[in-house]
Formats: structure tokens, sequence, C-alpha cells
């Protein structure tokens, strides 16, 4: 248990805060003398009252995941010869950013993940507080998909020490300050341009862009988009909701669930509401995105 506690305690994205809420100082100041419609006085203490909200849901969660970690790292055939070494690291960088883009994109492509993950996507607003707003429920399910890099030896410290250095990284994607940088950093790495197309309602960028710190496995797998200047990013979900009230905003995908596995009749449509992507019904249109793309 100590062990486990003392990695919690070593997590990185806390002691980020401070950078966190300066940046968030200054583009809230670069939105006031731009005049810009960025941000939205309610829309922003809603993003904070749901950013201390993941805090608490996370601690149970984290602990069980980081005891889970150990739990596989106890018995890896690899304990002992993966250490802190450059290369492990180097090696670990990588793995950690595919795990996060399978992830990812699992929590837009199945809807059980979606209900937890939607909370980052129902702000109409995109700026540094959208950042902090963070997918309440999933970070019930988040951990285990860490655990298997756990079995290949790596440290459950390494690992989240990793997690939180890619987190950190996320956080300035979030912002319309900058356009676009060189092509070549463009191709290689996540950037606000390319993470804008995945906060967009707009169907050519539903559920696109789904990495971290790289963008190459949105290439390599699919499900890459370009932020086009033709077509400005519009943000939210397809259909936005009207609340503000902090359950209904980090939980109400769950009921919107619930509802549609109640009045399914068979129990395949039943599971299809859980484990089918967003859109999916069984009595009415399809509008899954890969669905409305193709139309």
């Amino acid at each position: 248990m100590n062990d486990v506690l003392a990695v919690m305690q070593d997590d990185w994205v806390m002691m980020a805060l401070p950078f966190f809420f300066g940046a968030l100082a200054i583009e809230l100041l670069w939105a006031y003398q731009a005049n810009t419609k960025h941000y939205e006085r309610v829309d922003f203490w809603t993003s904070m009252r749901v950013m201390l909200l993941t805090v608490f849901v996370d601690l149970i969660p984290k602990f069980l995941g980081i005891s889970l970690m150990f739990a596989a790292y106890s018995i890896s055939p690899l304990k002992g010869i993966v250490d802190t070494s450059l290369h492990w690291w180097v090696l670990l960088f990588f793995l950690d950013d595919l795990t996060y883009y399978t992830f990812h994109r699992g929590n837009h492509e199945v809807r059980l993940l979606w209900a937890g993950h939607v909370s980052h996507h129902n702000s109409q607003y995109y700026n540094l507080g959208t950042a902090l707003r963070q997918g309440v429920g999933e970070r019930v399910l988040k951990y285990p998909f860490w655990v298997p890099l756990a079995l290949l030896g790596f440290h459950p410290a390494m690992i989240v020490t990793m997690l939180s250095v890619s987190l950190i990284y996320q956080y300035w994607l979030h912002t319309e300050a900058f356009y676009k940088f060189p092509k070549p950093i463009e191709f290689i790495f996540n950037t606000p341009s390319h993470h804008r197309v995945h906060h967009g309602s707009n169907v050519r960028y539903l559920d696109r862009n789904h990495g971290a710190t790289l963008i190459i496995w949105d290439r390599l797998f699919g499900t890459f988009s370009e932020e086009v200047s033709e077509e400005p990013v519009r943000y939210g979900l397809t259909k936005n909701i009207d609340t503000h009230n902090v359950v209904a905003v980090s939980f109400g995908e769950y009921a919107a669930m619930w509802r549609d596995f109640r009045r399914a009749k068979t129990w395949r449509d039943k599971l299809s509401y859980v484990f089918r992507a967003p859109g999916w019904s069984h009595d009415g249109p399809d509008l899954r995105s890969d669905t409305l793309r193709s139309a």
C-alpha cells in the first residue's frame, strides 16, 4: 500500500497545477483584451466544478489501478531487466502514447466509455478551462489500459510519470491562440489545430485525432483529419446539452444510455447500446460518425 500511495503522490499533474492556472490566466487576459468569445462565464465555472469532481472521483480508481500495476509488475518476466535507462524511457514514451491513443479512441467508439468521457466534450467553448473539464466517469475504467505496460516490466512509477507527462502536454492543445505550426511539427505531433478537430461536431471532424503527444497513430490507423479554414470547427456535441448542472454534465450520458437500454426489446440491441458507438439505434437513423461521413 505504501508503494501505491508513494506513486500517487508523485503524480506530476498535481505539481503542474500552478502552470495550468498561470497559463489559464494569461489566456483569459488575451481573450479579454482581444474581445474574443473564447470564454463564457457560466460555462467556465461549470468546467471548474467538473474539474474538482474529477479530482475526487479519480482517487479510488487510481489507487486500485496502480495496485493492479504493481501486481502485474510483480509477475512480469522482464522485472529487473527494464530499468530507468534512457532507452527504456524512450520505448515507454511510444508505448504510453499508443496506449493513450487506444484508450481515447475507445472512449469515442464504445458508448459505455463515451458516457464517461463526454463531459470533456460537451462544452461549446474551446479554451484552457475546457482542458480542465475532464471526463469524470472515464476515471473508473482508465487505468487498466496501462496495466499491460507493467507486465512488460515497466515499474508503475515510470508508467504514472509518463502518463503525467502526456497529460501535461495535452493541456496546451486546448487553445485557439495558435493556428498551425510548421508542417514537420504538424505531421508528427499533436497540436492545437489537430486537437481542435478532435473537439469538433462537424461531420468531417467527428471522432478524429485521438492522439496524445503524437499524431502519427491517427495517420497510421485512419482516424486523422486536417483542420481546414473553409470549415471552421464547431465545438460541442452533435446534439448539445442545455444545462450547466454539474451532475448532468458529468453523468447525463449514462442516464441516456440506460433509457435506450431499457427501451430496446432484445438483449442484442440492449448490449449494442452499451458497447457500440454513440449514435447507433435499433429503431432510428444510424447517427454514428462513420455512417454520417459515408452518407
